[in-house]
């Protein structure tokens, strides 16, 4: 667990709203930082929040709840091909959009736990996996909705709150996507902190105990793949709005290996990780595939390989470690 978080759930007692109050405060700071640092490249910075929510539902249901999934990108998926149809028929208000991209996510989401949490272990991968490629296939096949190979445009969204309207320049997209990153983000954080999702942690522990306790654990799997539905949602009606188009990228099985990948990287089991994770990732192969367009994949592994050996559990374990022995020293000093 990053520092960040332990010191939220220490001050929590004390300060109800602390960890909501610090992640508002992480991601506006983030928010500034990647503005400095890509003033030409909003778009990117778009697109990288949108992925980031991807990895954050993806957490809830690998990292809080031990749900091996190498099919979610389909949930991202099809809520970005629910806006983008909605928008093209005529909802055009950027807050109804997100709530179908919620409401298709929801959706699948529920369809796919309904199907996936029933086994465990080697089965449920597999399962995820054929679940993703059947909504891939569909999409690719679908051409009347999905616009098939060459993806579904024409998705040109109205003025946020009729008021700021989505520029070339990505400055209002980045913005708008910023401020639903924040939202979902702190609600997620008291959502994980809650019975409900204190006891996913726990039936990802030991399932067997749960049950013993009298928890029932199947509904409870289904409801957080739900809820897991509705932040990939969020994420894919976002990608939908800003970029004009949503092509067969959004549902393809590289997604959602690259987001599993984003989340051991951060940390599974721990928001802050897969945050984190996610900027980190995105960041660095944004920069590393502009410098080295060749051999870019070779580094992105070697960062990769690194992780793994020294930080094992993720770089938000691995900063909270370094910290503790930085304040040790201290205390001794």
């Amino acid at each position: 667990m990053s520092s960040l978080s332990t010191l939220a759930k220490t001050s929590d007692r004390a300060f109800p709203f602390a960890a909501e109050l610090m992640g508002v405060l992480s991601i506006a700071a983030l928010g500034v930082l990647g503005f400095l640092l890509f003033p030409d490249d909003l778009a990117f910075l778009t697109r990288l929040i949108g992925i980031t929510l991807l990895v954050l539902s993806l957490d809830l249901v690998t990292g809080y709840c031990g749900i091996a999934t190498l099919g979610h990108a389909a949930l991202f998926g099809v809520g970005a091909y629910a806006v983008g149809n909605a928008c093209i028929g005529g909802v055009r208000e950027p807050i109804l959009l997100l709530g179908v991209g919620i409401v298709a996510g929801t959706i699948m989401g529920a369809i796919s736990g309904a199907l996936i949490t029933r086994f465990r272990g080697l089965p449920q991968l597999v399962l995820s996996i054929a679940i993703g490629q059947l909504v891939a296939a569909l999409a690719n096949k679908l051409s009347s909705v999905t616009g098939g190979s060459d993806g579904l445009s024409g998705i040109t969204p109205d003025p946020v709150l009729g008021l700021f309207r989505f520029d070339m320049y990505s400055r209002t997209a980045f913005t708008f996507s910023l401020i639903v990153l924040a939202v979902v983000f702190v609600l997620l954080l008291r959502f994980v902190r809650s019975p409900f999702g204190l006891l996913c942690r726990g039936i990802r522990d030991d399932d067997l105990r749960a049950q013993m306790i009298g928890a029932v654990v199947y509904p409870r799997l289904v409801i957080m793949y739900a809820v897991s539905g509705a932040v990939a949602g969020v994420g894919g009606a976002l990608n939908a709005m800003t970029a004009g188009v949503v092509g067969l990228d959004s549902v393809s099985f590289e997604r959602s290996a690259e987001v599993l990948v984003m989340l051991v990287l951060g940390g599974a089991g721990n928001l802050w990780g897969a945050l984190f994770g996610s900027v980190v990732f995105q960041i660095f192969e944004h920069i590393v595939s502009a410098t080295n367009p060749f051999h870019w994949m070779t580094l992105v592994g070697l960062l990769l390989i690194a992780i793994v050996l020294f930080a094992p559990r993720g770089l938000s374990h691995g900063v909270a470690v370094l910290w503790s022995k930085v304040v040790r020293r201290g205390a001794r000093a």
